[in-house]
């Protein structure tokens, strides 16, 4: 397995035991041989975590919710002719 990758096997063994001591991989001694699998079980909770990460959680709603109340101030401004806006319309 170790040939695969472009590190050395002690490296490889490390990442195997991390993963091992996490849950997310099982090991079977044959022989002189550890054979890996993986606990799919392990890896839906791994994926359910990650998720969080990935989807947006509501960010873009929020943007939209903070560009529309920037145009909303602009406007009421332009109507009242706030002194900062009427430095805006001479700029």
């Amino acid at each position: 397995m170790a040939g695969r990758f472009e590190i050395s096997r002690p490296a490889v063994s490390r990442h195997l035991r991390v993963l091992r001591e996490s849950g997310l991989v099982r090991d079977e001694l044959v022989g002189r041989e550890r054979l890996y699998e993986i606990d799919p079980a392990e890896l839906t909770h791994l994926a359910a975590w990650l998720a969080q990460f990935v989807q947006p959680r509501g960010w873009e709603h929020r943007f939209d919710a903070l560009e529309t109340e920037v145009h909303r101030t602009r406007r009421e401004r332009r109507a009242t002719g706030t002194p900062d806006e009427k430095k805006e319309n001479t700029a």
